[in-house]
């Protein structure tokens, strides 16, 4: 089906994408914002290929949402569906650097073997107290409260750790009736609470100097930096898009300030 999206906050039109809950909520929440279109190339906002035999061919769609306001220099989500299981949400809320406030990441990814669920505040300056002192404790709690309803995702790796914050919520979940109960009656009101949470924080902050704005840019690109860098969807979106579309995408659309 033709897409008939001609700018990035067009809704999503993957018929049967799986994550299509939490981009609504996430639409949503920031209408009050006065959200105005992210600025993305045609060739970002939809695009389609087929995998799989010659005699089997499956299709893969991939759309990006994004938006920006005064206070976010870029909301943006990366939806992907390839058949009829693999399914990926890449959600990722930028922050202007003129407000001290710490990135919202969400990465909810369905593959043959389970769910993979990724969801944090995670800051620019980790070991900067004035930076981390406005949502750490709050955030902790509503983590500790989430985390313990759901299994661990296992071990994170040491060179990302400076980059999650201690409310990380991680997680696998079964892809089965147990995974479905879990993302409905778990994984949903979770991602409402971090998101509200931070979009509270969006709401009330205000501009900070010229010389902490410097200190927060930084941040933010060694951030964006590691993030392009270590994209795990790099393989699959080049074995779907090819080497040139995904380094572009990856740097100059999901990672761009770097």
């Amino acid at each position: 089906m033709q897409s008939n999206r001609n700018n990035s906050l067009d809704p999503i039109s993957i018929g049967n994408w799986g994550w299509s809950y939490f981009l609504d909520r996430t639409t949503q929440a920031l209408s009050v914002f006065q959200a105005r279109p992210y600025s993305i190339d045609n060739d970002f906002l939809v695009k389609e290929s087929v995998f799989g035999s010659s005699s089997n061919p499956k299709k893969v769609i991939l759309e990006t949402w994004g938006l920006k306001t005064d206070k976010i220099r870029q909301a943006r989500c990366a939806c992907l569906q390839a058949g009829e299981i693999t399914s990926v949400m890449n959600l990722v809320i930028s922050p202007s650097y003129n407000y001290d406030l710490p990135f919202f990441g969400a990465d909810f990814v369905t593959l043959k073997n389970g769910h993979l669920i990724a969801l944090d505040l995670q800051p620019a300056l980790k070991d900067d107290i004035i930076h981390t002192k406005y949502f750490l404790p709050k955030l902790k709690s509503i983590h500790a409260n989430w985390q313990s309803k759901l299994p661990s995702g296992g071990d994170i790796p040491s060179d990302a750790q400076q980059y999650f914050s201690p409310g990380f919520l991680w997680s696998r979940i079964p892809l089965n009736e147990e995974g479905d109960k879990l993302i409905s009656q778990i994984i949903k009101p979770a991602f409402d609470e971090y998101l509200n949470f931070f979009l509270d924080l969006v709401g009330n902050a205000k501009t900070i100097s010229k010389e902490r704005s410097l200190k927060l840019l930084n941040g933010q690109r060694k951030y964006m930096r590691y993030r392009a860098e270590k994209d795990p969807a790099r393989g699959m979106l080049r074995g779907f898009f090819g080497n040139s579309w995904t380094e572009s995408y990856i740097n100059n659309i999901l990672f761009d300030l770097q």
